[in-house]
């Protein structure tokens, strides 16, 4: 039997006996790897290749980050700021999780830890407002892809540094895109609600926006400390994730005062254990991305695509199509790992700019985490909302369509993503 179908047929078979992806991945690659007669001790290099990389420490500190905003009461506070901004429009609720979903975005880089700490608090106050359950599940989860787009984002972290992409660039060109889908999201609240018949609630208030404004204000300049310091040069993504820890301390722990000293273990060690899941993912994914590349089938997938189009556009089009597809059985983050070499030898093959395509793989990606039956987030808020996977998979529909539209724009129109990362980080893109 051919390698390549050794691979294929083993990793279904393994997620047929219900093996962990994770594991499926690394088993599938290890009987492939024994058939071509390679010495095991391949899997543990690679696997050790696939975690050795300093860019990767920006992932655990955007982690400890995320935790520590949420154990710290910063959600709360963004919540009430928020309502002071948006709440008094109609739908003002949906309005309220979608804001702060993007605020969150900022600050952890999640889309699960997102989707956990605002739909707690966000999708029982919808339901009791009137809203359709589905609706509240399915716009928690779904304004929760932010997380993926908007940075800090782990997955592009992850995307830059096995792609030896630059992660400011993909973070300045993450802005627009999420501001789009954000936008989009609360233009659907609105006509969701006067559907309906909701009602705006309450009247805006400067005073209680200036107020609220103030006491969220510290952790909302985060974001603009991390994205300064990369685009200036000042430090990299690792630098800046482990200064935004230090940053996130002080607020929980002096201004705040939410956070105690005895607290900080248990804080630290849930992240460790956080932080070691999918990077277990990351190694067992590094071994089939070797795999890939070592039989050439990045070469010979890149060759057929580019012999059904070569434009600019198709291409990009077919890896989205793909990746769609790919999003529904993998996470994000091992769908790049595996699929980087074909990603980047399909950009190569037509001239297509590496943070481009990046921007695009990362916004398709972030799709699989609402749709099953891989679905993380949409698991999630379905298990705090109480309804079933199908029914909210039916009313998120409509949000995956105006993301898929928003990455159409992006692939026809690249000044659409790329105009803040081309005047901000030129050398990224070779200019000077």
């Amino acid at each position: 039997m051919p390698p390549v179908l050794t691979l294929i047929l083993s990793f279904l078979l393994f997620i047929a006996l219900r093996v962990p992806i994770a594991f499926a991945i690394g088993l599938a690659s290890i009987v492939t790897i024994f058939q071509l007669g390679i010495p095991l001790t391949s899997v543990v290099t690679q696997m050790f290749a696939s975690i050795n990389s300093f860019p990767l420490l920006a992932v655990p500190f955007f982690l400890l980050l995320g935790r520590l905003m949420n154990d710290g009461g910063i959600t709360d506070r963004l919540l009430k700021f928020a309502d002071a901004s948006v709440g008094h429009i109609r739908g003002g609720l949906g309005h309220i999780n979608v804001m702060v979903s993007m605020m969150f975005a900022s600050l952890s880089g999640s889309g699960a830890a997102d989707t956990a700490s605002v739909g707690a608090v966000m999708i029982p106050a919808m339901k009791k407002a009137g809203y359709p359950a589905p609706f509240s599940v399915a716009l928690t989860a779904a304004s929760s892809v932010l997380g993926g787009i908007i940075p800090p984002s782990i997955l592009m972290v992850i995307y830059g540094a096995f792609g030896n992409v630059s992660v400011g660039a993909l973070f300045l060109g993450g802005i627009v895109p999420g501001l789009l889908v954000a936008a989009s999201q609360m233009g659907y609240t609105y006509y969701v609600a006067r559907k309906i018949g909701l009602r705006p609630e309450g009247s805006f208030s400067l005073c209680s926006m200036g107020r609220t404004g103030l006491v969220a204000m510290p952790p909302m300049i985060l974001p603009i400390i991390i994205l300064g310091g990369i685009t200036t040069g000042v430090f990299t993504a690792t630098e800046a994730a482990a200064i935004a820890v230090i940053i996130g301390l002080l607020l929980a722990m002096v201004f705040y005062r939410t956070i105690g000293i005895f607290a900080l273990p248990k804080i630290l060690s849930d992240s460790v254990i956080a932080y070691s899941l999918p990077m277990f993912a990351v190694a067992s994914a590094g071994i089939m991305g070797w795999l890939i590349a070592y039989l050439g089938i990045a070469r010979d997938v890149a060759e057929f695509i580019t012999s059904v189009t070569d434009t600019r556009i198709g291409l990009m089009l077919m890896v989205g199509f793909f990746l769609l597809i790919v999003g529904t059985v993998l996470s994000p983050v091992t769908a790049v790992i595996i699929f980087l070499p074909i990603i980047q030898s399909i950009a190569n093959s037509g001239g297509i700019d590496q943070v481009h395509m990046g921007l695009i793989v990362v916004l398709t990606l972030t799709l699989g985490l609402i749709t099953p039956p891989y679905g993380i987030c949409l698991l999630i808020a379905t298990q705090i909302g109480e309804i079933s996977m199908p029914r909210a998979f039916v009313a998120v529909l409509p949000m995956i369509a105006m993301v898929i539209a928003i990455i159409a724009a992006g692939v026809v129109w690249p000044a659409l993503f790329l105009t803040l990362p081309w005047t901000l980080m030129p050398e990224a893109f070779g200019f000077r």
